[in-house]
């Protein structure tokens, strides 16, 4: 409930709640809470290994995302630190994590982070109006 109400914040009605449930219900990985003292403050769902989405020793970040506010670049750069935490528990040797270039600040992050480009795509909407993909947003997500 709550990773819907942080995600309806970002962009109104994207809820992930199937997504976590599938991950769970099918042992693909987990997903990764920051806590912070107002509550929930980001998470990510990661697939982990073999059989998951995300292959052979990756722990794949197939959506993060953080509350918007002040603190959230903060508490991306938290988030990160929370995914390689968990890839490193699974004995995962790369952590792999999509950002679409309209955020910015996360893009930056990221990159000062020694993240590398491995794959570029394409984002399409009809409407065309921009989602969540804004600079004021601090998300991670590859639909493949």
């Amino acid at each position: 409930k709550e990773c819907s109400q942080l995600t309806d914040a970002i962009y109104s009605g994207l809820d992930l709640s199937r997504e976590i449930k599938a991950v769970q219900a099918q042992n693909l990985g987990d997903t990764v809470l920051l806590w912070d003292e107002t509550g929930l403050a980001g998470f990510a769902i990661c697939h982990c290994g073999a059989g998951s989405e995300a292959g052979s020793d990756v722990c794949y970040v197939k959506f993060g995302a953080v509350r918007p506010g002040i603190k959230a670049p903060e508490q991306f750069e938290q988030l990160l630190a929370l995914c390689e935490a968990y890839g490193g528990a699974q004995k995962m040797l790369r952590l792999m994590a999509g950002v679409n270039t309209s955020h910015d600040a996360a893009y930056t992050k990221m990159v000062a982070r020694r993240f590398r480009t491995e794959i570029i795509g394409v984002v399409m909407h009809k409407p065309n109006e921009p989602s969540y993909n804004r600079a004021d947003v601090f998300v991670l997500d590859d639909w493949r």
